[in-house]
C-alpha cells in the first residue's frame, strides 16, 4: 500500500482545496491529511483564520478524499509523522516548491499544481466585512485592547465611552480614535459590536441595552454575578442571533486549550482532583475599585473566574456542593478559597488580593497529573507527569501580547461566521460561574476564616 501525507490550513475550504486532496489521493492508495491546529497557526501569525480547527477538520473530512485527519500542532512535525505513518509521498501545492525539499531525505517529495485564481486569501478578501467595534469604559483593562485588536484582522474600533470625560479624553488621544461618545445610545449607529470593561455591577444592563440594540458584545469576566441574569442575557443574544461572549482571556489561550483537549483524551486517566490558585498582593490603602464592597470588590468577583475555568471545563456544571472560606477585611474578601464535591472528583481553588498563594494549576488522574507553574492563567509551558518519569512530557507555547488579542479573534470568527457560541467558553459553563458568583454574594455554604 502506498501512503501519501499532505498538509493545509483549509481555512474557508474552496475549491483549489479540493482539487489539491484529489490529486494528491490519486498518488496512492491511502491519504492522510493534517490540518493545522488553531496555536499553530497563531504561532505562524495567522490571526486571520476565519475557521477553527474542528470546523476545518470537519470540512476536510466532507470531502471524501482524506482516509485519515491528523491534526499538525508543532514545527518539525511532518518529520515525525513521515515515519510515524510510514509515508512513502508527500505532497503538498507547487506554490510551496522547493521549500519541503528537505524532506527527501525521508520519501518523495511532490508539488502538485495548484489551482489558480482562487485561495483563502482572496475569498477573505472578497467577503471580509470589517467588524466596527465601540470600547465601552477606558479603564486599566481597556487600554490593553487596542493594542492587541491591531493584529487581529477584521476588527475597526471606532470610539469609545466613559462616565469620565477626563479619562475618555485620555484614552481617545492615547490610541488616536476619532470618535468620543457621550453615551452608549450615541455610540450604538456606528458600531455593529462593542467591548465592555466596566466595574461588574454595571455589567447587565450594558450588555442588555446592546443587545436589545443589535449588537454583538464582548463583555469582561465575570459577566454577571447572577445565574438568572446570565441565563437573561444568553437568551436574548440567541434570540436576536448576536454573540455574546465573556472575555476570559485564559479560555482562549493555546496551551490552556491544548491541555483541556489532552486531558479530556484521558491522557492521565480519570480527573479526580483540580486544584487552581490565582493571588495577587495589592496595597488595600489605595482606592481602588476592587477594594470597594459597593462595586463588588474583592478576591472572588475580580479573580475567580479563572480557576473556575479549568474545574468547569474538565468536570462539568453539575457539582454537587460548594463551600467558600473567606478572609474578609471591610466588607470584601481579601482571600477565598473554595471546594467543590463531584460525584467521582474533588476540586479546590484559591483567590487572593492581600494573600499569596502559588499561582499554578495542578490536575491529577488516575493515570497521571498534570502541571501548570505559575502564572498558569496565561501560561506558556505545562508538564505531563507519571509515575514512570520516562513518560513524563514538557509542552511549550507562545503566549503573545496580554493575551486579548485569542478572545479577540474568536470573537470575530464567531460573528463573521454566525457561530453563535465559542466551544471554549461555553454558554452553559459562563451561567455556571455567574451562578457560583450569586453563590458568594448570598453567603451560601459561606465561612468566613
Amino acid at each position: 500500500m502506498k501512503r501519501v501525507i499532505t498538509y493545509g490550513t483549509y481555512d474557508l475550504l474552496h475549491q483549489g482545496h479540493i482539487n489539491l486532496l484529489r490529486r494528491a489521493k490519486e498518488l496512492g492508495d491511502y491519504l492522510i491529511v493534517g490540518v493545522t491546529s488553531d496555536s499553530f497557526d497563531r504561532d505562524r501569525g495567522k490571526l486571520n483564520v476565519r475557521n477553527n480547527v474542528l470546523e476545518r477538520v470537519e470540512a476536510v473530512k466532507a470531502t471524501g478524499y482524506a482516509d485519515e485527519i491528523i491534526v499538525e500542532d508543532y514545527f518539525g512535525q511532518k518529520i515525525d509523522d513521515i515515519q510515524k505513518y510510514n509515508i512513502d509521498i508527500f505532497a503538498i501545492g507547487s506554490d510551496w516548491e522547493g521549500k519541503f525539499d528537505y524532506l527527501k531525505e525521508y520519501c518523495e517529495v511532490r508539488y502538485l499544481p495548484r489551482t489558480e485564481g482562487i485561495s483563502s486569501t482572496q475569498l477573505r478578501a472578497a467577503t471580509s466585512t470589517e467588524i466596527s467595534i465601540g470600547v465601552i469604559g477606558c479603564g486599566r483593562v481597556a487600554n490593553r485592547f487596542p493594542l492587541e485588536a491591531q493584529v487581529v484582522n477584521g476588527i475597526k474600533i471606532v470610539g469609545a465611552y466613559d462616565c469620565d470625560a477626563k479619562t475618555l479624553d485620555d484614552y481617545n488621544a492615547r490610541f488616536g480614535l476619532n470618535e468620543k461618545y457621550t453615551s452608549v445610545h450615541e455610540m450604538y449607529p456606528s458600531v455593529n459590536a462593542v467591548y465592555i470593561a466596566t466595574p461588574h455591577l454595571t455589567h447587565y444592563n450594558l450588555i442588555k441595552g446592546a443587545l436589545e440594540h443589535g449588537k454583538h458584545v464582548l463583555c469582561e469576566t465575570p459577566l454577571v454575578l447572577d445565574k438568572q441574569q446570565a441565563r437573561e442575557l444568553y437568551e436574548i443574544a440567541a434570540d436576536k442571533g448576536l454573540i455574546l461572549m465573556e472575555a476570559n482571556k485564559t479560555a482562549h489561550c493555546p496551551a490552556f486549550n491544548h491541555l483541556m483537549v489532552m486531558i479530556k483524551s484521558g491522557i492521565i486517566g480519570q480527573v479526580v482532583d483540580v486544584d487552581a490558585s490565582l493571588s495577587k498582593l495589592w496595597d488595600d490603602n489605595l482606592s481602588l475599585r476592587e477594594f470597594d464592597s459597593t462595586q463588588a470588590g474583592g478576591s472572588m468577583y475580580e479573580l475567580g473566574s479563572y480557576p473556575l475555568l479549568p474545574i468547569i471545563k474538565l468536570l462539568g456544571t453539575d457539582y454537587e456542593n460548594l463551600n467558600l472560606y473567606s478572609r474578609m477585611k471591610n466588607g470584601v474578601d481579601m482571600y477565598t478559597k473554595g471546594v467543590f464535591r463531584y460525584p467521582h472528583a474533588v476540586c479546590s481553588f484559591n483567590v487572593g488580593l492581600g494573600v499569596k498563594t502559588e499561582g499554578n494549576l495542578v490536575i491529577s488522574g488516575t493515570k497521571g497529573y498534570a502541571y501548570v507553574p505559575a502564572p498558569w492563567w496565561k501560561t506558556d509551558y505545562f508538564e505531563l507527569r507519571f509515575e514512570d518519569q520516562n513518560q513524563n512530557k514538557k509542552f511549550f507555547y507562545k503566549w503573545d501580547g496580554t493575551g486579548l488579542r485569542y478572545e479577540i479573534q474568536e470573537f470575530i470568527s464567531c460573528i463573521l461566521n454566525n457561530r453563535l457560541t465559542s466551544s471554549r467558553l461555553r454558554v452553559s459553563e459562563s451561567i455556571c460561574m455567574a451562578g457560583i458568583m450569586e453563590q458568594f454574594s448570598k453567603r451560601v455554604n459561606f465561612y468566613e476564616i
